[in-house]
């Protein structure tokens, strides 16, 4: 693994392990935020919590979950995509600058939902990363066409061999005549 691999992951889970954290033990500062997000999804998906601050808290967990994969290596791809499917909820929810009437706060927020934006990138590149290794779709791909190429190559070898083991067999039936 690449010293940026090794670097980068942690830098990158950082922000959602202290995040995810703080949302597990106080969920109630975030939970009136969420409301206007958590409601029409948990009505949308029953494996939800109904109540807000369970789901906040949820997402939470997930944060430090994942956060701590992406962090150690394990299940980087993985956990980056579940890192990445609660951050579009958390920056709907907590940064909505186009309902600020604050001129100052709009600037805030739309600063915020940007640096979560770019977060939300590098989170998809990283569960893009391989890790220089051949991704499951290219090695399977490849694992065909080299079961093709055997089989093919089989088939060749067979038939050559059976032409002369034929015409031995012949031979041998009109000697034994």
């Amino acid at each position: 693994m690449s010293l940026l691999r090794v670097l980068g992951r942690p830098m990158l889970a950082s922000i959602f392990i202290a995040g995810g954290l703080d949302t597990l033990r106080n969920p109630q500062r975030v939970a009136g935020l969420a409301e206007p997000v958590v409601r029409p999804v948990t009505s949308r998906l029953t494996a939800l919590p109904d109540r807000t601050e369970d789901s906040v808290r949820l997402n939470g967990a997930v944060q430090v979950v994942a956060g701590l994969l992406l962090a150690t290596g394990r299940m980087s791809r993985p956990a980056a995509l579940a890192i990445a499917a609660t951050l579009v909820p958390t920056t709907l929810a907590a940064h909505r600058f186009w309902e600020e009437d604050d001129d100052g706060d709009k600037a805030q927020h739309r600063i915020h939902f940007l640096k979560n934006l770019g977060l939300l990138g590098g989170l998809l590149i990283a569960a893009d990363d391989t890790g220089g290794r051949p991704s499951v779709l290219w090695r399977s791909r490849h694992a065909a066409h080299d079961l093709r190429r055997e089989a093919h190559i089989a088939r060749r070898a067979f038939k050559a061999g059976a032409g002369p083991g034929v015409a031995a067999g012949r031979a041998r039936v009109k000697l034994s005549h």
